[in-house]
């Protein structure tokens, strides 16, 4: 099982590139930590209005939940 992480392309919003609005991002990662490493880093970098992280289930960690996960990652 796999925990994804799924997030729009930045640089193709930021420079308004026809054709790529919305294009979207995902990466796969073994552990529950990468993946949210992975996903404070592209929040931090502030280049993605969007970041969602997918669990072993399918599920996508948003709001409360996340914010929790990704302040307990830091801790780890």
């Amino acid at each position: 099982m796999t925990y994804r992480i799924s997030y729009d392309d930045g640089l193709a919003v930021a420079t308004g590139a026809h054709g790529r609005e919305g294009v979207k991002r995902t990466e796969y990662f073994h552990t529950e930590f990468a993946a949210l490493k992975r996903a404070r880093q592209l929040i931090e970098d502030g280049e993605h209005h969007a970041v969602a992280v997918h669990d072993r289930s399918g599920n996508v960690l948003t709001g409360i939940l996340l914010e929790l996960k990704l302040s307990a990652a830091i801790v780890d």
